[in-house]
């Protein structure tokens, strides 16, 4: 393909693109194919010879959309949402075009240069303590992660590399080995699996701290759990703190639990992955009170900042604590400016050596939405899952499991977990809407996350009228049973 035929092609492949997204919502929002339904339809081996891309475009329609979850669909009400905007994609179109691998300063200055302004900017819009920021000579600064599951990791690494050369220096006799198999961390209950995953890979000992009424995690139960594991010898080296819980969006008292940290010189890392965006809007600013107590804090603007996939902002207030767990200098990635002091090298903030050209993406979405386009975003959703909320008060078969505070809501029947299962098998079966569930405490939930950047009243409407009316069926089918059951007994 040379450049005449790319213009063309590329062309075509922006209007498939508009035209996808414009008739989105005709498409059915979870596909009707089972495991291993695309082997069949493709050659078992690549082509000898080229294909056409006329072959590759019909196979698109004919292969891939069939299997395709609409993650943008109006009626896909799952998970959280995942970030889509036209400036975003352009953006996209621009960093595969530069296609630079951004490890180092010198491998692309505009690549490093243009992200550590750009998550500047970013910590302004969520007036982030000034600790956090680079600026001109910073002790911090804001790097690009992968996704939030990355940046856990990379925090939980950075506060075992401090925390053991701490121990060692106070007590040479130490070794790595010998601190490592008592350090112990800490996060709620609620939290993301990725945190224990994190345990995992990182070695460490991780325990579930058991959060309130309001699916909190508080200062008094952390504390206790510390206080046990010091006493058996254990050491309490790093905790994480979620904003916006994934189960049902809860936020743990960083009030509390950010001065016992700092007390017990234990990491504090924040993950407000999905909640994070909500921040640029000054009425929920409130909810990141106490982030000045932390050492970390990471969120995701391809969730719900129109920055797509894959966009996550971490933030350190000692920049030393990440390159100082992960820096190598190979001759083959020095560069004569590397030690002046005034640069990055990301390579050094990172688990990868290579980057893409992210920060494209924050710079073009910031440019073309500004901050009030993107707080109005921000509000039409929570405005949305209020909407949605009041739907399911006013239906007395129902019930609000967790206080709504964003863009999610926590519902269930009044009833059984069994009846509930029933519920969501329904809806997801009819594949008009999606959902997916959680457990809070022994009971079943259903999440109904406003996710779609062109999801609109209406949609939440037709949507609540289809659960109203499955769960009418299912209701009825639970009480043709009892009928049943009462009958075989009598």
């Amino acid at each position: 393909m040379n450049s005449s035929e790319f213009r063309r092609r590329g062309k075509e492949m922006v209007d498939y693109v508009a035209n996808y997204m414009d008739g989105i919502e005709s498409r059915q929002v979870y596909p009707d194919v089972e495991p291993g339904y695309l082997r069949p339809l493709i050659p078992a081996a690549a082509p000898q010879e080229p294909d056409t891309f006329e072959d590759i475009i019909k196979d698109i329609e004919k292969i891939i959309m069939p299997g395709v979850t609409h993650w943008h669909s109006p009626y896909f009400f799952a998970y959280f949402p995942t970030a889509s905007s036209y400036p975003a994609m352009l953006a996209d179109m621009l960093c595969g075009a530069i296609g630079c691998i951004g490890f180092s300063w010198a491998a692309s200055p505009a690549c490093t240069e243009l992200e550590t302004v750009m998550m500047d900017w970013l910590g302004k819009m969520l007036e982030l303590p000034e600790a956090f920021l680079a600026g001109d000579a910073g002790e911090g600064g804001g790097v690009i992660q992968g996704s939030a599951s990355e940046a856990t990791l990379v925090a939980l690494l950075a506060a075992r590399t401090k925390v053991t050369r701490r121990l060692q220096a106070a007590s040479p006799e130490l070794t790595p080995a010998a601190i490592m198999e008592k350090l112990v961390a800490y996060a709620s209950d609620q939290a993301h699996s990725s945190v224990e995953r994190a345990g995992l890979i990182g070695g460490v000992k991780l325990k579930a701290i058991p959060s309130d009424g309001n699916f909190a995690m508080r200062a008094s139960a952390l504390q206790e759990a510390m206080e046990r594991d010091k006493a058996a010898g254990l050491i309490p080296f790093f905790v994480v703190a979620t904003l916006g819980t994934t189960s049902c969006c809860s936020f743990d008292n960083l009030l509390e639990v950010g001065p016992l940290c700092n007390k017990e010189d234990v990491w504090l890392h924040i993950d407000a992955a999905y909640a994070g965006s909500a921040f640029i809007c000054p009425e929920f600013r409130h909810l990141l009170n106490g982030v000045e107590f932390a050492d970390s804090f990471n969120f995701n603007p391809h969730k719900w900042l129109l920055v797509n996939f894959d966009c996550s902002a971490m933030w350190v207030k000692k920049r030393t604590d990440l390159t100082g767990a992960f820096k190598l200098d190979p001759v083959y990635l020095k560069h004569s400016h590397q030690d002046s002091g005034l640069i990055t090298d990301y390579r050094h903030w990172q688990l990868p050596l290579g980057r893409r050209f992210r920060s494209l993406k924050m710079w073009f979405v910031f440019r073309m939405y500004g901050v009030k386009g993107l707080q109005a975003y921000i509000r039409k959703h929570v405005q949305l899952s209020h909407e949605f909320e009041s739907l399911v008060r006013q239906d007395p078969r129902f019930e609000i499991c967790a206080q709504v505070i964003l863009g999610l809501v926590c519902f269930r029947l009044k009833g059984s977990n069994k009846l509930n299962e029933a519920l969501l098998q329904r809806i997801n079966s009819a594949k008009k809407i999606h959902l997916v569930p959680c457990q809070l405490r022994d009971k079943f939930v259903l999440r109904f996350a406003i996710c779609s950047r062109t999801v609109e009243s209406a949609h939440v409407q037709l949507a609540w009228e289809h659960i109203r009316e499955l769960a009418a069926t299912v209701l009825s089918a639970e009480r043709g049973q009892k009928r049943a059951g009462a009958e075989i007994k009598s």
